[in-house]
Parts: structure tokens; C-alpha cells; sequence
């Protein structure tokens, strides 16, 4: 293996400490006898545990080895890739050459036959990797959609016949899906390490949630949708403020409409407060990729202490840098003007120290104003209560002869008065106490 690893030219420039780097030289250690038979025993069962750690994370199964190098395929950003990943293969290009090189060595990696290494050594946890029988497990556990295109690739490149094959498979996949964990999730948060943004760890657990889930509220829905569409096609779009009364399914939309178009090449970047001063560097993170980005702000507010929005201002509109055509800035929140104002904010004049106020209350404003598109949910009336709670009831498999329309109405009335009053959110509650019972 270590002479086949040593021919990688645009895949070679992997870590040392890498699992295909340390059993390359496992193999090298081997063959010269360099190293004792334990500690390269000892070696390989950690390679072989880094590897299923990988397996199970993702609910790989059958041959973990072959679906080990896919992943690294996958994930591998590198100029030949990223270029891949914007316009496909260039038809011609020099740099098609060397990447062939580099595929017919990765097809010999997936057919390698580690039995002269486990002899020598006196296992056989390669073989056992290379014939693997997962435990099943819910979707909750990993993520479902990386594994699925991870298997269903490696199954593609195992039976590739020749380096051109591997190249048309692996190069048609990075045009369509991507490269990286950009190309494989749909949602990310900010990795902090001292307070500084370092990169970004993939949500793998998103709700499902699809629009239709989310019973009224139409014009709402068509207004986010129509702005999304334009944002994805490559129009111009706005970034949107989503605010109203809470557990009227603000944050549920924006979900959704990630779930939505995914794959068209829609991400979501959720960012908290407290980050706002990395918004810079995240940005520059992702202006390059061929991704349309949604950063996404949950709950967004700021009381009359906190200058934080100040970096979203910036961002938003007004900086130095323009924000990147493939960004837009989605927020929700219960506060219509953001930022809390003060009754003295409304007196253009503090009589005390004859400061202007009326220039404060234009800046705390001034925020709001750099949302394109603003959508008001309010709190349903009880008849549009009604109509969510029976919709979501019948979604959910409940039938009429189990509780008619009248019975839930009727429930869902006496929920309410006790569990916060009428929203989607209470809806929603009551029928999962239904389902839990019934």
C-alpha cells in the first residue's frame, strides 16, 4: 500500500497523522521489519477504531474500508476539487492527467488485498472492515443523507472499471453535491476555540420539517418562498426579518425552507449572538463556494446595553467589503424594532446633559431598515387555531373515527387555557400529547 499512497499527487498532501497515511506506513514498517510486531499490532487496531468511530457516525455498513475512502474523496477540498465543484471537469484540462493518476490508485486502494499484512501480523480486522455488518440504528443516531450518498458513491467507484470511469464518477459528484461538509449537510454552527471562529461543525439532526408541515400562515410561507427561489436561481433577493408572537413557527419556516431547496445547493450558517464580531470571517469563509449560504439568527434582540448589532449593521450594509452575492441573512424574532428602546430614547433632548436622543432612536432603527423583506406572524384567531390543530392532526395519522373534528376543537380549547394561550406552537403541543395517549 505504501508504494500505491506514494503515487497521490493532488490527494497526497493528506496530514501524516491520517488514517491512510499511518496504515501506508504500518505497511512499509511491516515489510522492513523496523518496527516490533506489537506496536504495529497496536497500530493498526487504532486505525481500524478511527475508522469505525467514522462508520458509525455516518451508519456506513458493508465494506467500511471502501466507504472510508469515498469519504475522504468526498471531503478532500483542494483546488482540483473546488474547481470541480464550480463548473465540473474541465474537458482537456492538464490537470485531468494527474487526477487520473491519482483515481487509478485510489481504484487499486479499494481493491487491496490486506491478507499478506494480517498474516504477518496475526489479524484480521481489515478483512473484518472490508465485510461489515452494521447494527441498525435510528436516523436520529447519524446522519442519513451523508450516509446514503457516501454508500451509494462507493458502490459506483468499487465497480468502476478504469481510472476514466472513477474520474466521470467522482467529478460528476462534485458538480452536483459539492466537495466537503458543505457538500454533504444542509446546516452548520460556528467551531469557537478562545472566542475565535475556527470553522464549522455540521448540525446532523435538523428537523425535517418541510413547509407543508406548517398548517396556515400562506402568504407568509409564499413571501419567504419567492425570496429563497430568487436567492437560489441566482436572482436578486433581500435578506428577511421574520418576527411576531412567538410559537407562530418563525424558526419552522426558515428550517423548511432549508429542507426545501438543499438540493439546489442551499446551506444554513446558524450564528448566536455572541458571535456577531466573527460574521467578518465567516464570510469570507464561504463567498468562494458554489453554495447559496442563509445565516441564520434565532431570537434575534438586543437590549439597550448590548452593541453587538452593530456588527450585523456593518455586515448587512454599510461596511467596506459588500456582502457576497451567495450570502443572505435570515432572522427571526419577537421584537419588530430589534433593538429595546427606552422612553427617554423618544425625547430628542435629555434636559440634563442636552444630549440629542432622537439620533440614538435612528440608529437602533436604522437596524430593522436593513432587512429587505419583513414578515409579521401574528397569533392565529381561534379559529385558525382550530384549523392548525385538526390539519396537524389528520397529518399525524389521527383519524375522524379515532376523535372527530368537533373532539379535537373541543380539546385543543381547554389545552390552551393552560399551556400558554393560542399559537402554532401549542397546536402542535397538544397534538403530540394526543398522539402519546391515543
Amino acid at each position: 500500500m505504501d508504494h500505491i499512497v506514494s503515487k497521490l499527487l493532488i490527494y497526497g498532501s493528506m496530514p501524516e497523522d491520517s488514517v491512510l497515511m499511518q496504515v501506508a506506513d504500518i505497511c512499509t514498517k511491516t515489510r522492513d521489519g523496523s518496527q516490533s510486531k506489537d506496536e504495529l499490532i497496536t497500530r493498526c487496531f487504532r486505525q481500524v477504531k478511527r475508522i469505525l468511530v467514522v462508520g458509525t457516525d455516518y451508519g456506513f455498513d458493508e465494506n467500511l474500508w471502501n466507504n472510508f475512502l469515498t469519504f475522504l474523496l468526498m471531503t478532500d477540498e483542494n483546488p482540483f476539487t473546488l474547481t470541480c465543484e464550480k463548473v465540473g471537469a474541465t474537458a482537456g484540462g492538464s490537470v485531468n492527467y494527474f487526477a487520473k493518476n491519482d483515481f487509478e490508485a485510489f481504484r487499486k486502494l479499494y481493491h487491496y488485498d490486506f491478507s499478506w499484512l494480517e498474516e504477518a501480523l496475526g489479524i484480521d480486522c481489515f478483512s473484518r472492515l472490508q465485510n461489515y455488518h452494521a447494527i441498525g440504528k435510528p436516523e436520529l443516531m447519524y446522519n442519513k443523507n451523508v450516509s446514503e450518498k457516501v454508500q451509494a458513491l462507493s458502490r459506483v467507484l468499487t465497480e468502476a472499471p478504469d481510472a476514466n470511469a472513477f474520474f466521470d464518477a467522482i467529478t460528476g459528484f462534485y458538480k452536483d453535491f459539492g466537495v466537503g461538509m458543505f457538500g454533504l449537510n444542509k446546516a452548520f454552527r460556528l467551531i469557537e476555540q478562545d472566542n475565535v471562529f475556527t470553522g464549522f461543525h455540521a448540525i446532523n439532526n435538523m428537523d425535517t420539517v418541510m413547509l407543508d408541515d406548517l398548517i396556515g400562515y400562506e402568504i407568509q410561507k409564499n413571501k419567504l418562498l419567492e425570496n429563497t427561489q430568487a436567492f437560489v436561481e441566482g436572482r436578486k433577493a433581500n435578506n428577511c426579518l421574520l418576527f411576531g408572537d412567538s410559537g407562530t413557527g418563525k424558526s419552522t419556516c426558515i428550517k423548511a425552507i432549508v429542507n426545501q431547496f438543499y438540493p439546489q445547493g442551499l446551506r444554513m450558517i446558524e450564528i448566536y449572538k455572541h458571535q456577531f464580531h466573527d460574521l467578518s470571517n465567516v464570510i469570507a469563509q464561504i463567498k468562494n463556494r458554489n453554495y447559496k449560504f442563509i445565516i441564520y439568527m434565532d431570537d434575534l434582540s438586543f437590549e439597550e446595553f448590548e452593541i453587538e448589532y452593530k456588527f450585523l449593521k456593518a455586515v448587512i450594509e454599510g461596511g467596506v467589503e459588500t456582502k457576497p452575492e451567495n450570502v443572505l441573512i435570515y432572522a427571526t424574532s419577537n421584537r419588530r424594532h430589534l433593538i429595546k428602546e427606552t422612553w427617554a430614547d423618544r425625547d430628542d433632548v435629555e434636559m440634563s446633559a442636552g444630549i440629542h436622543r432622537s439620533d440614538t432612536m435612528e440608529e437602533k432603527l436604522s437596524l430593522v431598515h436593513r432587512f429587505g423583506v419583513t414578515i409579521n406572524f401574528s397569533k392565529p384567531s381561534q379559529k385558525d387555531y382550530f384549523a392548525i390543530v385538526v390539519g396537524l392532526a389528520r397529518k399525524a395519522g389521527i383519524s375522524e373515527e379515532q376523535m372527530s373534528d368537533d373532539d379535537l376543537k373541543a380539546g385543543a380549547n381547554k389545552w390552551e387555557l393552560s399551556h400558554g394561550g393560542i399559537s402554532g406552537r401549542t397546536a402542535h403541543q397538544y397534538v403530540t400529547y394526543l398522539l402519546g395517549t391515543l
